[in-house]
């Protein structure tokens, strides 16, 4: 399946990193959070890419033309830097497309933008490209099959921790406890789709809100919820939080036979 890809917003709230360049080139490890999103997908063998750009669109086409896959790999040079041999197998042989779909636009409208690249495809998978998870994309797109819907999204439990209150109108509060006991979920950002979805979108409007609402009355939008690694990098908190994973060899997100046979997550059809 091809992989749409947003890389066009601005990262406000990461600026320190986005004002130099765009958040999907920025570093986790030595590559950015990018190639790491890609390498997970074709892990589960899907490496045609669609990358929606906008904000410093031209870095992104620059990393992808001057892109050297022995700088990520365990390789042997001779003859004087002329021959290099990559060691392993080689897991990035990728298809990229990039369109230009503007800075401004919203994550649906750089989706419609994109329609014609993904034409033809019965399904394809979609990713705000801000954050690493390591559930099992077979799985998922295999829930995702039998459900016949047209659209599914990641589900995941806030990484925040906070307390809950429940409030009356006087402003008396009858009960306190914490959001990790509570049946609360969000969006992770990981997307399937089928052709259908561009029929419910309109012109100017987010995905996940007029869109997801008309999914949602017609029985068509599943949320496939999983409880085990995700974390997004919209701080840099987030950033240096999976910057020490990957010094520490920690890196979930990137898959091994054991862990595509078993998974953490549990399908739900939104809204039941």
């Amino acid at each position: 399946m091809k992989v749409v890809l947003f890389c066009g917003g601005l990262g406000t709230r990461i600026r320190e990193y986005s004002e130099s360049i765009p958040k999907p080139m920025i570093p986790v490890g030595n590559q950015p959070i990018l190639w790491h999103i890609m390498n997970y997908y074709s892990q589960f063998g899907h490496d045609d890419f669609v990358l929606c750009l906008g904000y410093k669109a031209n870095t992104i086409k620059e990393f992808f033309l001057n892109y050297k896959p022995h700088y990520y790999a365990d390789c042997v040079i001779s003859k004087y830097s002329s021959n290099v041999e990559l060691l392993g197998e080689q897991k990035d042989d990728w298809r990229v497309t990039l369109i230009d779909t503007g800075i401004w636009r919203k994550i649906g409208q750089r989706l419609w933008l994109a329609r014609e690249h993904v034409k033809g495809e019965e399904m394809f998978l979609a990713n705000y490209s801000d954050g690493l998870c390591d559930v099992n994309l077979d799985e998922m797109v295999d829930a995702f099959k039998k459900s016949g819907k047209i659209a599914c999204f990641l589900a995941i439990r806030p990484p925040l921790t906070y307390h809950l209150a429940d409030i009356d109108e006087a402003g008396r509060v009858h009960s306190m406890r914490s959001s990790d006991t509570a049946d609360i979920w969000i969006n992770g950002g990981f997307f399937i789709f089928r052709q259908e979805i561009f029929d419910y979108m309109r012109e100017g409007e987010e995905l996940v809100i007029e869109p997801f609402q008309r999914l949602i009355e017609e029985d068509q939008l599943m949320a496939y919820k999983h409880t085990g690694f995700w974390r997004s990098m919209d701080t840099l908190r987030d950033r240096q939080v999976l910057e020490d994973m990957v010094e520490q060899g920690q890196m979930p997100w990137r898959v091994t036979p054991d862990r595509r046979r078993s998974s953490s997550a549990v399908p739900e059809v939104a809204g039941e």
